[in-house]
């Protein structure tokens, strides 16, 4: 496994593992920004501290940048960085396939977000 350590498919990998982190990215790719309290609610059943540990990592991998506004209270948005923005693609590939290699399993989980 040590050779593998380093090979792009398992860098890339490691930096969208988690089991919110794809949803977050589906949102905000969908969004141009999106404040906490946003994603909190459209993502069922996450906690606000898994939510905030699943940011804190996509921000340290520059996937997306968090934006702190000056009111009272304070607002905190959450936008895809530029690095962020370049997942796009495969990413829309990744969806492609599942919709037509994974089509059962696809519909199960929408079916299971609706509940």
């Amino acid at each position: 496994m040590k050779q593998f350590r380093h090979c792009g498919l398992n860098v890339a990998l490691g930096m969208l593992s988690g089991k919110w982190k794809p949803i977050i990215l589906f949102y905000l790719f969908h969004n141009e920004q999106m404040r906490f309290t946003e994603l909190w609610r459209v993502i069922p059943k996450v906690t606000k501290k898994v939510l905030l540990d699943q940011l804190r990592d996509l921000e340290i991998n520059q996937l997306i940048v968090r934006e702190e506004r000056n009111t009272f209270p304070p607002e905190v948005y959450y936008a895809l960085s530029e690095r962020g923005k370049t997942l796009g693609p495969a990413l829309a590939t990744l969806e492609s396939w599942a919709n037509e290699y994974a089509p059962t399993e696809v519909a199960a989980q929408r079916q299971q977000s609706m509940r």
